[in-house]
């Protein structure tokens, strides 16, 4: 049972490292985007694809570490992440975050 046991936790380190470094590798790639991107709509989904990868980096490392401590941490970046893209998709659409009148 004992010997199990450690095959089923060397089977979650490898896989939770595969994970963090393709996550990784992906986070490189969305940086180009984000920088380069062709239009500003490019960027604002890379921006937001990088949020993502980051909620799934703090999910693998809660798995690894074996804690769920990162549970808050994976939904406080999923809430300024919503508010983000809603903000970004705002500014876009219209030219300004907070519309003011000048009446």
């Amino acid at each position: 049972m004992e010997q199990a046991l450690n095959v089923t936790e060397m089977l979650i380190e490898a896989s939770a490292t595969i994970a963090i470094v393709g996550v990784s590798i992906s986070v490189m790639i969305l940086l180009y985007r984000a920088i380069v991107g062709p239009t500003n709509p490019d960027r604002a989904v890379a921006l937001d694809i990088i949020g993502v990868n980051v909620m799934a980096l703090a999910g693998v490392i809660a798995v690894l570490l074996v804690s769920t401590q990162f549970n808050d941490v994976i939904l406080l970046i999923g809430i300024l992440l919503f508010i983000g893209t809603i903000a970004m998709a705002k500014f876009l659409e219209k030219g300004v975050i907070i519309e003011r009148d000048m009446d």
